[in-house]
């Protein structure tokens, strides 16, 4: 077996000249993302490398170790992440992580190990199997303003956004306290509206605090009140659209498209590539559809896991059955602060 080495991507320098420069790094992988994790949840980041301590690092897979006596000790690369390839430095690795794999769990008494890959490198693995799969979105962003706006669904997406213009509404961008705010308002109504428990506060405070100016939150109001939200983060070229959230009472007034639109012109304007719009659970049949209708590419992705027993329950099944439970009957004050207690249970 090849030597591997396990270093601490918060405290060794190298994981972030690493992550800059690797061309299937993305903002996941970011120091910026593994210190609100451990900031919010408590999860401290590990890389497993195959690069000697004295040398420049060449690989790395990103893990966080999620401790809880609900769902179990596993390691998860990376929690709350749509994504995160391992950045190997090329496929022939493949057998050298897996037979890691296959003699760490079992030291450490973990569940199972979870990686969240983008590309297809890992999908013959005899070693891990697939846990869950998902619709993955990506815009791109190289054809003009118009073509891209014709690319999109005409009466669901270019009418709402006319009509939206038309519409006496005020846009903010920003990173201060008061979109934060405004932002955080409309996830837990949205959240309340589809019987979720919102994500602590302290998770987006933190995130705000650590990916600077790569994270940003977009507001559009009506008359002062807030109507529709979204927060995206940056990585190079790529803007990845993270949350989204809205008013039900105001969706008349088109916000959320036009807020998407906005998002499109100002991150072709500031040179990025594309958009990433994210995951999709397949039977979120809407949400699938509205992506499609933005224009954007979608393919399947698959979350593939290495279990010693291969029996354990999905934690994002259980995540969406107890919110539901937990979300259902609970005013908002009390349901921001049971989220605050289940989501480090949930990674």
């Amino acid at each position: 077996m090849i030597q591997q080495y396990s270093i601490d991507p918060l405290a060794d320098r190298r994981w972030s000249d690493f992550v800059a420069k690797h061309r299937e790094a993305s903002v996941f992988h970011q120091t910026g993302w593994l210190k609100a994790l451990a900031e919010t949840y408590g999860y401290r980041p590990k890389v497993i490398t195959f690069s000697p301590p004295d040398k420049s690092l060449t690989d790395g897979v990103v893990f966080c170790e999620v401790k809880s006596w609900v769902t179990g000790k596993r390691l998860v690369s990376l929690p709350f992440a749509d994504h995160s390839e391992p950045l190997l430095d090329s496929a022939a690795q493949i057998p050298d992580f897996e037979e890691w794999m296959q003699t760490e769990p079992g030291n450490r008494q973990w569940k199972y190990i979870e990686v969240r890959p983008l590309s297809g490198d890992f999908r013959t693995s005899d070693v891990m199997k697939v846990s869950q799969s998902f619709w993955m979105h990506t815009l791109d962003l190289s054809p003009t303003s118009e073509r891209i706006f014709q690319a999109c669904h005409k009466s669901c997406i270019q009418r709402r956004i006319i009509h939206a213009e038309r519409q006496e509404l005020s846009y903010e961008r920003g990173r201060s306290d008061s979109v934060l705010d405004a932002f955080y308002r409309l996830l837990v109504i949205t959240r309340q509206r589809h019987n979720l428990l919102p994500q602590p506060f302290s998770w987006f405070r933190n995130l705000l605090r650590f990916m600077g100016p790569d994270l940003e939150i977009r507001v559009l109001r009506s008359n002062d009140v807030p109507i529709a939200s979204v927060l995206t983060l940056r990585h190079r070229n790529t803007v990845v659209f993270k949350y989204g959230c809205s008013d039900q009472r105001f969706h008349r007034l088109g916000g959320m498209p036009l807020l998407f639109w906005r998002l499109i012109e100002e991150s072709k304007a500031e040179g990025a590539s594309q958009i990433d719009f994210g995951r999709t659970e397949p039977e979120n049949v809407s949400l699938v559809r509205f992506k499609d209708r933005l224009g954007a590419r979608r393919k399947q992705i698959s979350y593939l896991r290495y279990s010693l027993d291969g029996k354990e329950q999905s934690a994002v099944g259980f995540s969406s059955r107890t919110m539901m439970a937990l979300s259902s009957t609970l005013p908002a004050v009390f349901s921001t602060r049971v989220g605050s207690l289940v989501y480090r249970h949930l990674g």
